[in-house]
């Protein structure tokens, strides 16, 4: 047999399938999942798919191939010259500033509506009467090639600057691709602003307002070089309304267009940019001797009762010219009068005697003068939240002997401080304070600008007899009703105040004037102070006058404040 028999006998036996196998194999059919394509014969990859995958991936590499010849040989340097002329050029996006409201939510800065093309709004601000609690601002600037310097907002002075951590925000970026002629080309980055805060101060936009109007009014009436005025709630420390005259515009000085007005203010003899609430120093006259009295009756030095005789003046030896005493002048003669009646009619004479005694009637001294007028915070910082605020001064021998080399503390010098002279020196924000803490019978508070529902801190409690109070209370009432206050005796609420004159100047040519007080006087809520600075005598009773037309304002357009409150 040869081998192809062999072979093809052999294949036919193989191939032969014997039915007995058949029946046997159907019992042991695999679990194919037929739908999954399992138990399926793989099939090789057609010749022609392969080919056209092909073609496929040689089209995509010669379009690449292409590609790049035309960007790197053809276009070359075109690119290349666009390349050496763009750059990446990084614009601020500016965060708006927090708008600033008074505590009854009206607008008193704020932010203008932003015009097309302009980087950031432009700051507007409540006047007149604001210019010195707002003060304004600096707007970011850029250089003549359009590159910012200055990319923030910045608070130059009064809430502007206090707050400005609040109310600024953060800037955003965005990053621009710029060729040569800083035209856009592209954007690439952008991160957006984040807004400023809104602040709530603690004015009232309406009596704050009326309270400057006042003031500058009267100042131009009465040649005052200007004038401040503050009332605070003595429970919360809240500042009701804080203006100071004359004032700036701070629409001007933030945009800076007005280079006239501006110079203006700089050559302004009246210091238009001082904070006189704050930063005014002034001898407080009369106002002082409630202080004073405290010390009268607390060290026991003289019955309240007993009366004092003011003929004009009293006078003192002069150990250097025996013919020629010193005399210690009353504004008119007053009579007999107890301390009740000394605070009511502003008595001269009987608080020469009480601070620094005279012919047998011993006196508090000038210790004392001290201890108890800064036991009120007199000669000393507030702690009001605004920047700036001056401290003041209580003179007493080391004073003199620093201010004045060589010189020794006289009796003189007790004298003039007693009735708030000499070197006294006070900021209205100080009085309106001291007031307050005789108003509320002790408690000394930290003013603040911010509306806020938790209450200002406590500086501290004055430990004296709630008696003394009383009688305090009622000298001050008594000034309005006897003495001279009289012109507040017929508002339509009661006050409790203390009048004062200060002399100033070469021989003592020009007057302060001063009020001081509280209200409602059965239950008091409010302290307030005015101080007129510098004019004639003739001009002294100005700031009761103020007072007057102040209240009865406030009378008609906001009586809430004359409510009396048992809260």
């Amino acid at each position: 047999m040869n081998a192809r028999k062999f072979f093809k006998k052999k294949y036919q036996r193989k191939t032969e399938i014997d039915p007995d196998e058949i029946f046997l194999d159907s019992e042991n059919i695999p679990g194919f999942d037929v739908y999954q394509m399992e138990g399926r014969i793989e099939q090789p990859i057609a010749k022609r798919a392969l080919m056209a995958l092909s073609f496929f991936f040689a089209a995509v590499a010669v379009i690449f191939i292409l590609r790049a010849f035309t960007l790197q040989i053809y276009q070359g340097q075109a690119y290349f010259d666009i390349s050496q002329n763009n750059s990446l050029k990084h614009e601020p996006v500016f965060a708006e500033r927090g708008v600033i409201y008074d505590r009854n939510n009206l607008e008193l800065a704020w932010n203008a509506e932003h015009k097309e093309g302009e980087p950031f709004p432009e700051r507007l601000y409540r006047f007149p009467g604001f210019a010195h609690l707002l003060g304004y601002v600096n707007y970011p600037a850029r250089d003549s090639s359009g590159f910012y310097w200055n990319t923030e907002f910045v608070g130059r002075s009064g809430a502007e600057k206090d707050f400005n951590s609040i109310l600024r925000g953060q800037n955003g970026m965005s990053i621009l691709e710029v060729n040569a002629l800083n035209e856009v080309q592209s954007d690439n980055f952008f991160s957006p602003a984040i807004n400023g805060d809104n602040l709530v101060l603690s004015v009232d936009a309406r009596v704050q307002e009326k309270l400057s109007v006042l003031i500058e009014e009267y100042a131009r009436i009465s040649d005052f070089t200007g004038g401040a005025g503050v009332i605070m709630d003595i429970r919360s420390g809240e500042i009701l309304a804080l203006t100071s005259v004359p004032e700036y515009d701070s629409h001007i000085l933030s945009s800076g267009s007005d280079q006239e007005s501006i110079n203006k203010y700089l050559t302004d003899r009246r210091k238009i940019f001082l904070n006189r609430a704050i930063q005014g120093l002034y001898s407080p006259g009369s106002t002082i001797k409630p202080f004073i009295a405290f010390g009268v009756l607390n060290e026991h030095i003289i019955d309240p009762l007993k009366k004092i005789l003011s003929t004009g003046s009293i006078s003192i030896p002069n150990p250097y010219r025996p013919d020629e005493p010193y005399i210690f002048k009353d504004f008119k003669p007053r009579g007999w009068v107890d301390l009740k009646q000394a605070i009511a009619v502003s008595s001269n004479v009987y608080f020469y005697v009480v601070g620094g005694g005279y012919q047998g009637q011993k006196g508090i001294g000038i210790s004392n003068i001290k201890k108890y007028t800064e036991l009120f915070g007199l000669g000393a910082k507030t702690g009001v939240n605004l920047i700036g605020e001056k401290s003041g001064v209580v003179p007493d021998p080391e004073w003199k002997e620093k201010n004045f080399p060589g010189e020794s503390w006289r009796l003189g010098d007790t004298y003039h401080t007693a009735i708030g002279q000499y070197g006294f020196q006070v900021t209205p924000i100080q009085m309106v304070r001291a007031a307050a803490a005789i108003a509320n019978k002790g408690d000394l508070i930290i003013p603040t600008v911010l509306k806020t529902d938790n209450p200002s801190a406590i500086e501290r409690h004055i430990d004296l007899p709630i008696e003394d109070f009383n009688f305090i209370h009622e000298s001050m009432r008594e000034v309005v009703l006897s003495g001279s206050g009289q012109a507040l005796a017929y508002l339509p609420v009661k006050v409790a105040i203390k009048t004062g004159t200060a002399e100033t100047g070469p021989d003592n040519k020009y007057t302060h004037s001063w009020i001081i007080g509280f209200f409602p006087y059965e239950n008091p809520r409010y302290s307030f102070t005015i101080a007129m600075e510098r004019s004639s005598s003739e001009a002294m009773g100005t700031a009761t006058v103020i007072a007057r037309d102040l209240f009865d304002w406030m009378n008609i357009y906001t009586p809430e404040y004359f409510q009396s409150s048992q809260n």
